[in-house]
């Protein structure tokens, strides 16, 4: 605990109790952390203590994956029979996590063991909170909502919904969004929904919350496309393009690895050169499990 605080958190080591605030700083990062892969459509897949780091990064990630089609249970990982590690057990699974991590520093907490477990339960208790307002402010920012208020919580939580139902592609549905706001067409949009007519709805919606937000301000776009462009990456690595890179490093083709390197390290940015790393695979292309060293 001592190195920790050394390492990672020197603001904490002279307060009055700097093992109760490791606990709490790993607490909150840990909630910030997860929520900005989460909203990436991001799945950790072997979420394991070890595998949780007391500085807030990620580690140990290999049979991770990003996913195609959204659903909030999806899992990868070939040993995660279970789904202990779907999308959205992620939180769950850091606040057990954490409360192992608690356990280890219990006697750092004070002599009064029973005080000292009452006010962990108290505190990592405050974890699904925290989590909560980073993951709603990260999915406002991706689908363009800039106030926030219970209605646009409720959007986030509808526009989720839809895209369970919709079966769509988790990172097109939010590049598609992002372009329709600068002015493209809805129809790329409305193509990723299963049922067409479900996506109109939503878009509909979508567009009433706008337009309450506007109110008197007066149309606030700008703000809100480049909110979107921030969270809404146009490339991530996608399964298949990962698994079409190890194929070809198999026999001694390098060059679907360094272009993927390459295009990656600008996530966020029109590349109009490798627009077909942006689309999702075909049925047959679609990975169905990821492995620990992928």
């Amino acid at each position: 605990a001592d190195y920790v605080l050394e390492r990672h958190y020197p603001s904490l080591r002279d307060e009055a109790e700097p093992y109760r605030g490791l606990l709490l700083a790993v607490r909150d990062r840990q909630a910030a952390l997860i929520a900005q892969w989460m909203s990436l459509g991001f799945i950790h897949g072997v979420m394991n203590t070890d595998n949780t780091h007391v500085a807030g990064d990620t580690i140990d990630y290999g049979p991770c994956a990003f996913m195609d089609r959204f659903h909030p249970r999806k899992t990868f990982s070939s040993i995660d029979r279970q789904g202990r590690y779907a999308w959205g057990n992620q939180p769950g699974i850091a606040l057990w996590n954490l409360a192992r991590l608690a356990e280890t520093l219990l006697p750092l907490f004070g002599a009064d063991e029973a005080q000292a477990i009452s006010w962990v339960e108290s505190e990592l208790g405050a974890f699904r909170g925290t989590f909560g307002e980073h993951f709603a402010r990260r999915f406002r920012d991706k689908i363009g909502l800039l106030d926030d208020g219970e209605a646009q919580r409720a959007h986030v939580d509808t526009t989720l919904s839809a895209m369970t139902e919709g079966e769509g592609d988790f990172t097109l549905f939010f590049r598609h969004l992002t372009a329709l706001l600068a002015g493209d067409d809805e129809a790329p949009l409305l193509a990723l929904f299963a049922d067409p007519e479900q996506g109109r709805t939503w878009l509909s919606d979508w567009r009433a919350m706008l337009e309450a937000e506007d109110g008197a301000k007066g149309n606030r776009d700008v703000e809100r496309l480049e909110r979107m462009k921030c969270a809404n990456p146009v490339f991530v690595p996608r399964n298949h393009r990962v698994e079409e890179a190890i194929q070809a490093a198999y026999v001694g083709d390098y060059a679907p690895f360094h272009r993927l390197v390459e295009v990656l390290a600008r996530p966020f940015d029109e590349q109009p050169e490798h627009a077909e790393l942006e689309a999702a695979p075909a049925p047959e292309e679609v990975v169905q499990r990821t492995f620990c060293g992928t």
